[in-house]
């Protein structure tokens, strides 16, 4: 093929429609190649802009809208409504003298938030409790996309409600940005696509790690800054995020968990078992897989991104492992709702409100009047058992915030039982941790033994859980119970070693190199980073080589894409 003939076919209507227009079978990820070619264009024009702070984040804002546009489709308006009306807000909470004032307009953007997110996420549940609890036949109808229809002549489905990819993100950290103004943590950005950038970065737009705005917006004004460390150390986190994801995570995923998950009931208690124990690696694999790309992808353009995990599966009680685990929303959640609901110092009116509208989820959930009546009478029983014993007011006090952040973290993944058991059981486990380290024998012995001890319980806690996270259904959970209960098929288990051997092998490989002494870890990324820079990119490239070969025909979303 000459050169007048590839400029044919590169300009052709249906390749720059591919190029340049969003396709809903096809959103744009980050283990895509159109992803690499669409970074290496960016990378290619960043060369040009990258010593002018404002020029720069002005280009990063508009290839971030791109990148959005390209995963979400029109979905970009909502991007662009929260920015526009956090960065307006943002104004006035500072200019404001009164605190009074200030309130008010903290308010009004975790308001706006809230209710943006809610809609989107919230609708079909809120609509479907509606129905259950007043037999009615009330049918969600879809407002953005009239309106977009109405502006843009567009045809929309306007009977259905689809979640824009990344809203929880970007969502809280808008929040974040105006409760840092108000906390006077920091000044707000003068220039939009100063701060529209920071809400769109795209290596972490749509999956986080939730990025706060008094850790981000400095870096902005920032001379670039790229050493030849920093471009070893940049390289091996997108390297070691593509493997993760890729060779671990979709590997075990295709060829095992999805099968068991869509039909426990065809597959021995075993089975079962060891497919939870796959999950919980391949959900790490996944999510921990895509912020090490976001934050190598980032660090190469000189922006500096939270570390999001930090070998969760080490843990040694349920506590550490939330210290360990998306620690940007952990840490989101500490700062933004449990410290200001009164962390462990007691209840306040935010922990009522927030004990309310958890109730009324649950009421809603189970379409019941008689579940909001047991929801009243244990109310009252707590009430009196708080005011009559001493020891369990105080109990209750410093516990209570601790539940309803689990809670809400479950229902921030969604409005079903599954979340709200999931984040209840987090949140007990918590609790019931706290209590048994004050009579635990074994609490003080950090030997080797007792370390692997503590771990394995911790794991198969975490694991245990993510049976609501997963599943699809509480049928599906309750298959996945009974079969690991009642059929267990220990008669089976070498035959199905040997059936499942390479994915056996994967899943034994996965768990080793994150139970790797940090030591080790160290060792082997600071050798990559030393290397020649020739050598660097030839570990890359057959990397990257190895990586595709291993690559499903079908490329698999990032678990966290839909939330």
């Amino acid at each position: 093929m000459n050169w007048s003939e590839w400029l044919s076919w590169f300009f052709s209507a249906e390749n720059l429609k591919s190029i340049f227009f969003y396709n809903n079978d096809a959103p744009l990820i980050f283990t895509q190649f159109f992803f690499w070619a669409f970074f290496a264009v960016v990378l290619l024009f960043y060369s040009v802009v990258y010593k002018k702070p404002k020029l720069r984040n002005a280009y990063l804002f508009l290839v971030s809208l791109f990148f959005y546009y390209k995963t979400s489709g029109l979905f970009i308006s909502i991007l662009l409504f929260s920015t526009l009306s956090d960065y307006i807000i943002g104004k006035l909470i500072y200019s404001s003298s009164k605190k009074a004032t200030k309130q008010i307009f903290v308010a009004t953007s975790v308001m706006i938030n809230l209710f943006v997110l809610c809609y989107f996420k919230y609708a079909y549940f809120f609509t479907d409790a509606y129905n259950s609890l007043f037999q009615t036949d009330v049918h969600v109808f879809n407002h953005f996309a009239q309106f977009t229809n109405n502006l843009a002549g567009t045809h929309f489905d306007v009977d259905s409600i689809l979640l824009p990819v990344g809203i929880s993100f970007y969502t809280f950290q808008t929040i974040s940005y105006s409760v840092d103004i108000y906390r006077e943590q920091i000044k707000p950005v003068n220039n939009i696509m100063d701060f529209g950038f920071y809400v769109s970065f795209f290596p972490q737009l749509v999956a986080g790690p939730i990025v706060r705005a008094s850790e981000f917006i400095p870096q902005l004004y920032q001379k670039y800054s790229l050493t030849q460390y920093d471009f070893g150390l940049s390289l091996f986190w997108i390297l070691k995020g593509l493997i993760k994801k890729v060779v671990i995570g979709d590997y075990i995923a295709v060829n095992f968990i999805d099968r068991i998950f869509d039909a426990p009931t065809m597959y021995t208690g075993f089975e079962n078992l060891m497919a939870l124990y796959g999950y919980s690696l391949q959900v790490y694999a996944d999510f921990s897989g895509y912020t090490d790309i976001a934050i190598g992808i980032a660090l190469l353009m000189g922006f500096t991104l939270p570390t999001n995990f930090n070998s969760p599966y080490k843990a040694k009680n349920v506590g550490e492992f939330w210290k360990r685990w998306h620690m940007s929303l952990s840490t989101w959640l500490r700062d933004y709702l449990y410290i200001p609901l009164g962390g462990n110092r007691g209840g306040s009116i935010g922990t009522w409100i927030s004990a309310l509208v958890i109730g009324g989820f649950i009421v809603l959930l189970s379409g019941k009047m008689i579940v909001l009546y047991i929801f009243i009478w244990l109310i009252i029983c707590l009430v009196f058992l708080a005011v009559w014993i001493k020891k369990f007011r105080a109990w209750l006090t410093t516990n209570i915030n601790l539940l309803i952040t689990m809670l809400l973290g479950g229902l921030w993944h969604g409005a079903s039982w599954q979340f709200v058991i999931w984040g209840g059981l987090n949140g007990l486990g918590l609790m019931v941790y706290k209590l048994w380290r004050k009579i635990s024998p074994y609490e003080k012995y950090n030997n080797w033994l007792a370390v692997s001890f503590k771990v394995f319980i911790t794991l198969n806690f975490i694991t245990l859980t993510r049976i609501w996270f997963r599943a699809e259904s509480m049928e599906t959970t309750e298959q996945i119970i009974h079969q690991i209960g009642n059929n267990f098929s220990a008669g089976l288990i070498p035959d199905i070693l040997v059936s499942y051997s390479n994915v056996f092998i994967v899943m034994l490989i996965g768990y080793i190199i994150h139970w790797l002494p940090v030591k080790t870890k160290d060792w082997y990324r600071e050798t990559f980073i030393k290397l020649p820079v020739a050598v660097k990119i030839g570990i890359a490239v057959v990397a990257v080589f190895g990586v595709y070969q291993a690559m499903s025909s079908e490329l698999q979303a990032f678990i966290y894409f839909q939330f």
